[in-house]
């Protein structure tokens, strides 16, 4: 078989169009850190032989490097193939390192002598991150999709995409609903650089000369902060606000979060327990002991609306387009936002 080098815009295109395997050859702890969407950690070496080499190479230099490299991992050659075949029985890979150099080539040529079909990235992951920095920069036509706690939002963005309309769904990147209440369920967020290879990725997908709708969102969504492009983009663009009714709104919080214990949410509450006040926090959780969760969520939601109407305050008048939405003809409604978009875009062109 053979070993092919691409550049970076290729090897994407390719490896999507192929639907292939993407095999992050660095060590786990780089993988962990960060590594392109879609690819499986098979590190050549694990953590702890990448120090032993790499303090040989700065000491030594390559020549003694490698022959240690070789000595340490040249064993475990007959592992590696096992498992890049249980990864990828076609036996076709696709391969990076941090900058495309030693251990990637050492992969693909292992790999290749077993019979695979092997493509390379040409300067690595740090090819990759450089990328997805520019790609964070360049500017695209977004719309808000804005509405108070429980409108149902990130649900609608999938109706608004079944209908043939860009999204990005922010929260889903960030395993996280951002709020105090958002990661309840949800699997270990991604790091900043993760989230912003994910966002950078998405936007890669799209076609930025038309819109692309992104929910309304603070800064920070859990532990992760949107990209100041991204979030000034959110902050400066027009917005078509779902209007819910506070019953709707009620039943729709209950039944996504009533399915968690009673101490995972009242361990969250305290978590805002200085924002919404002593008094409030102390009558928010008596009513969580009582298993009142109705009586729970009227001193939550009050707090959240209030954060909400804050942050429209500084937007530009004229910027924000509201749309009853009910829940009880979604197809309907969507159309009616799609109308609102087009509405409230063309008012401010």
């Amino acid at each position: 078989m053979q070993i092919i080098l691409h550049e970076l815009n290729d090897f994407l295109a390719l490896r999507l169009k192929k639907n292939a395997v993407l095999l992050d050859v660095r060590s786990s702890a780089e993988h962990f850190k960060a590594h392109i969407p879609g690819a499986l950690s098979l590190p050549l070496m694990d953590d702890e032989n990448r120090v032993i080499i790499g303090t040989i190479y700065k000491q030594e230099g390559r020549e003694a490097a490698v022959l240690k490299g070789f000595e340490l991992i040249g064993p475990l050659f007959h592992e590696k193939i096992l498992k890049a075949s249980e990864l990828a029985p076609q036996k076709e890979v696709f391969i990076y390192c941090w900058r495309g150099g030693m251990r990637s080539n050492i992969m693909a040529w292992v790999l290749q002598m077993a019979g695979f079909k092997v493509h390379l990235l040409k300067g690595g992951y740090k090819t990759f991150r450089r990328w997805t920095i520019a790609q964070l920069e360049i500017p695209f036509k977004t719309i808000v999709l804005g509405g108070k706690t429980g409108s149902g939002k990130t649900e609608m963005l999938y109706l608004l995409k079944a209908a043939g309309e860009q999204i990005i769904d922010l929260e889903d990147l960030a395993n996280h609903r951002g709020s105090a209440y958002g990661h309840l369920g949800k699997p270990e967020q991604p790091s900043q650089e993760q989230f912003e290879n994910l966002i950078g990725l998405e936007l890669a997908n799209l076609k930025l000369t038309e819109r692309i709708w992104l929910e309304n969102e603070s800064r920070a969504i859990g532990k992760v902060n949107l990209p100041n492009a991204i979030y000034n983009a959110i902050r400066n663009s027009v917005q078509v606000e779902m209007n819910t009714v506070d019953a709707v709104r009620q039943d729709r919080i209950l039944k996504e979060y009533g399915v968690f214990s009673i101490e995972d949410l009242k361990e969250r509450t305290e978590r805002i327990g200085k924002r919404l006040g002593g008094q409030h926090l102390k009558a928010a959780l008596e009513f969580l002991d009582r298993a009142d969760m109705y009586g729970w969520l009227s001193i939550v939601l009050h707090y959240y609306d209030k954060t909400y109407s804050h942050g429209n305050d500084d937007r530009k008048q004229g910027t924000i387009e509201s749309v009853v939405i009910t829940w009880n003809e979604p197809e309907v409604e969507v159309r009616k936002l799609i109308n609102a978009a087009n509405k409230v875009t063309a008012v401010n062109n």
